[in-house]
């Protein structure tokens, strides 16, 4: 299945201190835009989203999509809370990203090899998780887990494929487009994931809004 040309996907990323926004009708028509917003994302993102979308529509839209994390805590629960108001809204599907799938998805250079991607957690911990690139899109081989350094070291060190390791410390808002080309993959494959479904991750596990 295909999104009818008459028809935008929109995705949004709020798990760092950046805004990231990345809508296409995958006919020729796409945009991204990122803001480095810091503690002024609360005050903004309403502002810059209803920019961003025109000259298209809310009704021009088929599906959103949204990061939902590992990420900062506000930014990911308000990134989650509007896109999950708005598809309940309009109607629509949404698809729940995660962060660490989004930059696999837009740091591919051999699909050759799988993709393990670690960012920095608090307390000397680590987020990670370990994909491979597919036809129909990243497999997930280790999902997305919190753990100690050392752990995830070992990890890496007892992995029996090749892989590459993409650390992620900064700039998180530019694979919005990662989080949009997954969400169409999985439309095309026929989801169509009801708005409640979307929760943020934090680390130790999913939190209910």
């Amino acid at each position: 299945m295909t999104v009818d040309s008459a028809h935008y996907g929109l995705a949004i990323h709020t798990a760092s201190p950046e805004l990231g926004l990345a809508i296409d009708n995958f006919a020729g028509d796409d945009r991204t835009q990122v803001w480095d917003l810091g503690r002024e994302l609360s005050t903004h993102l309403h502002v810059h989203l209803a920019a961003f979308l025109q000259p298209q529509r809310w009704a021009d839209l088929a599906f959103l999509a949204v990061a939902i994390g590992p990420g900062g805590f506000t930014g990911t629960r308000l990134g989650v809370v509007t896109a999950r108001t708005l598809a309940q809204q309009l109607d629509i599907p949404l698809f729940a990203v995660s962060t660490l799938a989004a930059l696999a998805h837009t740091t591919v250079a051999d699909k050759s090899l799988q993709i393990a991607v670690q960012m920095p957690a608090q307390r000397g911990e680590v987020f990670g998780a370990i994909y491979q690139p597919a036809a129909a899109g990243l497999q997930t081989l280790l999902p997305d887990a919190v753990m100690g350094l050392e752990d995830w070291q070992q990890t890496l060190a007892d992995w029996q494929s090749p892989y590459h390791l993409v650390r992620a410390e900064g700039g998180l808002g530019t694979s919005v487009s990662g989080v949009l080309a997954i969400a169409r993959q999985q439309w095309q494959q026929g989801q169509r994931p009801h708005w409640s479904e979307a929760l943020p991750f934090y680390g130790q596990h999913p939190v209910v809004t």
